[in-house]
């Protein structure tokens, strides 16, 4: 039963959301195709990176966990993990601004991009010897300034809330991942590459990762929208 440790994970953070997209109030089946795009396209440089990470020896997979199967140094669900979370994170955006108004909060994006900015730039230089931090905080940077001063994204606020609700799921699902109720972790890192600051078990480092991968992923998933995103049944 250990072997399916990490499938299980990833089947039970996506599978409500799936079915859920079926709803008649929801819809959001109808926007499996923009979704793919996006998600797989967004996965290419976070695989590549993970790809690279692992040779390096930043991190690694206790296979004990897994199924076995390994592409290039990953484990097949560290593959699915880059279509299974984006999903379960774009569908909770999804439905959080089909059922609420969120719009007021596009006032705060410029405080939320520069507060962002400055903390991903102080933390780049006080610790580019890191490099998954140095790594992660010039990429979130990098992305912000793209989408607020150069796609002119209105979302960012919208998206920032939705993340810190998602949160609430990460916690668990990271947490397993970086060891929290097992003998050992899934997921382990080198402590030279990054900053040492865990919540619970779980690299901080983790949750500006996956931030950044959630709104390159959301960015690109309106981008492929083809129908409206309220369309109902």
């Amino acid at each position: 039963m250990m072997k399916y440790t990490y499938a299980l994970v990833l089947f039970l953070t996506v599978i409500i959301c799936f079915i859920a997209s079926f709803d008649r109030r929801i819809r959001f089946d109808r926007h499996f195709p923009a979704f793919l795009k996006a998600g797989l396209l967004v996965a290419i440089p976070f695989i590549t990176w993970d790809v690279w990470f692992t040779a390096r020896g930043v991190w690694w997979f206790n296979t004990d966990y897994t199924l076995g199967l390994v592409i290039a140094g990953l484990p097949l669900e560290e593959w699915l993990f880059f279509i299974c979370i984006p999903f379960s994170c774009v569908f909770t955006y999804f439905c959080f601004d089909k059922f609420f108004k969120l719009d007021g909060l596009a006032g705060f994006n410029n405080m939320i991009v520069f507060m962002s900015v400055v903390v991903c730039a102080v933390v780049a230089l006080l610790h580019y010897d890191k490099i998954y931090t140095l790594v992660t905080a010039v990429s979130t940077l990098a992305t912000l300034i793209y989408l607020h001063f150069i796609a002119r994204a209105s979302w960012i606020g919208k998206a920032s809330l939705v993340f810190t609700v998602l949160m609430l799921g990460f916690f668990p699902v990271n947490g397993v991942l970086t060891g929290t109720g097992l003998e050992n972790p899934i997921v382990n890192y080198n402590p030279g590459d990054f900053l040492g600051i865990r919540l619970g078990t779980i690299p901080i480092e983790d949750g500006v990762y996956g931030y950044t991968q959630f709104l390159l992923v959301l960015y690109f998933f309106k981008r492929f929208q083809t129908v409206s995103p309220y369309t109902s049944a």
